[in-house]
């Protein structure tokens, strides 16, 4: 006699689950999700986004190029699981160029000031060899990661970062109504929204040099425009305030690049004065 709580095969249900088979063969421009190959301080600060998809089911698929640099390329790419409608999103895939394909502008008197963990990797970095030049992209992709999990950390205006694998940083697509976000120099604000975009800057900076470092490359060109909202991109340059001899340099040319973007479209700002409230900050 079969028991009411088994199936009509006589299979107890307790002991059955069911699944769904995920498709082996992918596209030339998919991969499986590498969410979880990366070691768990590769991956971003908690707490996480709601839309930060950690499922293993999940595909990456790249979607074009978003922005070509001297540095590094900047793709679309979609992690999506095939399965679960809710465990999808679009990002952007920032991805250093191979040591071929590349040139580290320049670097040392960005990177002055950090050491590294292995003398053999700094001696060859200084030699510029074949080495150095594959340790410098990874550098420069863990001094960018780094950078924005601290910013991130601190409140300030940076793309979330989700996470780092080698020479390949995952962060938030900044988008407006499905578009990638314009620059800073792309947008014609009118007073209000001048007034109220010189006051996100002057605060971002503030929370830099309080943290102990300068931007080092900020203008209207790195800077994002999503909406109200601006963010500040392309961190891998980042100096120590106090480590580079060149740091005061460097934020004065960052007030410099500002400035003069916002007195060009009417607003009476001075490099100088901002430059003078930074240090007295950061001090």
């Amino acid at each position: 006699m079969t028991s009411p709580e088994c199936r009509d095969d006589g299979i107890d249900p307790r002991f059955t689950f069911d699944y769904q088979a995920y498709d082996e063969d992918l596209d030339p421009d998919q991969r499986w999700s590498t969410w979880l190959e990366v070691d768990p301080l590769q991956r971003g600060p908690q707490p996480r986004p709601d839309w930060v998809v950690t499922s293993q089911g999940a595909i990456d698929t790249d979607l074009g190029i978003l922005k070509t640099g001297k540095e590094a390329d900047v793709f679309l790419l979609e992690r999506a699981d095939p399965h679960d409608p809710r465990q999808q999103v679009v990002m952007a895939a920032k991805r250093y160029r191979d040591p071929d394909h590349r040139s580290f502008h320049r670097s040392a008197t960005y990177t002055e000031g950090r050491s590294m963990k292995r003398s053999r990797d700094e001696r060859a970095l200084k030699r510029k060899s074949s080495w150095g030049r594959v340790v410098a992209a990874g550098e420069w992709a863990i001094s960018e990661w780094g950078m924005l999990t601290r910013f991130w950390e601190l409140g300030l205006p940076v793309p979330y970062p989700v996470q780092v694998d080698g020479t390949e940083i995952l962060m938030e697509w900044i988008q407006v109504e499905g578009q990638t976000a314009p620059r800073l120099a792309q947008t014609r604000p009118d007073r209000e929204l001048l007034e109220h975009y010189f006051e996100q800057v002057r605060q971002a900076l503030v929370g830099m040099v309080r943290a102990g470092v300068v931007h080092g490359d900020l203008s209207a060109y790195n800077i994002l425009a999503a909406g109200e909202r601006l963010v500040v991109i392309d961190l891998p340059q980042v100096v120590d305030l106090a480590g580079n001899l060149q740091a005061h340099d460097f934020l004065l040319r960052d007030c410099t690049n500002v400035c003069r973007w916002f007195a060009g479209r009417g607003l009476q700002v001075e490099e100088q004065e901002l430059f003078g409230e930074l240090v007295a900050q950061a001090w």
